[in-house]
């Protein structure tokens, strides 16, 4: 037995649920059966999806705490090439802040609560208890692991676990978009013509996000360029006026991941869409 899987075994003994991962620090990738999502994917480990693959390709949504299916025949092979453990904070009821260099271990040390610390190879994760959403770049070489996310398994870490503050759930939280100037009335956004703007009317704004996150979610085929599609076409019409709040994009978000799609591509995807339409 490998030392990974040695201690993949004890961190799932203890509720921590883990999985393999490959060079580059990254999980496997979906196998020929589940190649782009065509197994209908696996949303959370709260309320699993359509797919009952028992292979690795699912990234955090494969992590487990099962041992049988841990040693299992369809994960050996994956144990034998990983680099490393990897774990799901959120479903350890955890959140990892990964500080990248030594500028954002100067930043926490004077801003955030002490923890449990873990050393990683260019910088430190402060371990705490608690969960949130998931977030990279919430600051310059700071990201936030927790739900719908994976780190890696880098030993105990020295110090007790402190409560997630809410100095952290705040990395997430964007100032509000300041009020544009008013003249003649509404401000109206490009392709909208007279009258008072669509996009102030609550109805109008929640039934385009019903309509984007029902696209997303019944996709069964070319999930990436759905997403893309449907992100490119919300801020094609909701994206210039500044009603397109924080809470609706991570209905979005939260929409394609239950596809299959990380973070990182969700927000590429809509950082691109933005790009697309110059906002």
């Amino acid at each position: 037995m490998s030392d990974h899987l040695k201690t993949a075994l004890s961190l799932a003994a203890s509720g921590v649920p883990v999985l393999p991962l490959r060079r580059g620090k990254v999980p496997f990738g979906n196998c020929p059966t589940c190649a782009d999502n065509a197994c209908g994917g696996r949303p959370n480990m709260k309320t699993p999806g359509p797919c009952h693959c028992p292979r690795v390709c699912h990234a955090w949504a494969a992590a487990t705490t099962d041992p049988g299916v841990i040693t299992s025949p369809t994960w050996a092979p994956a144990w034998r090439r990983a680099v490393c453990v990897g774990y799901h904070p959120g479903g350890a009821h955890l959140t990892v802040i990964d500080l990248d260099d030594a500028d954002a271990i100067a930043w926490a040390r004077t801003a955030l609560l002490a923890t449990r610390t873990v050393p990683t190879t260019r910088g430190e994760h402060w371990v705490y208890r608690g969960t949130m959403a998931s977030r990279n770049a919430v600051r310059p070489g700071v990201d936030i692991k927790s739900t719908m996310a994976y780190a890696r398994y880098l030993g105990p870490g020295t110090g007790a676990l402190a409560d997630l503050p809410d100095a952290v759930r705040a990395l997430v939280i964007k100032e509000p978009p300041a009020a544009r100037p008013v003249a003649h009335g509404a401000v109206v956004p490009a392709g909208v013509r007279g009258g008072e703007c669509p996009h102030r009317t609550a109805a109008y704004l929640a039934r385009g996000i019903a309509m984007a996150e029902q696209r997303i979610t019944e996709a069964s085929s070319a999930v990436h360029a759905t997403v893309y599609r449907t992100f490119l076409a919300v801020l094609s019409r909701h994206g210039r006026c500044g009603c397109l709040t924080d809470a609706y994009v991570s209905r979005l978000f939260t929409a394609a991941q239950s596809k299959g799609e990380s973070l990182r591509h969700c927000t590429d995807a809509w950082t691109n869409a933005r790009t697309t339409l110059g906002l």
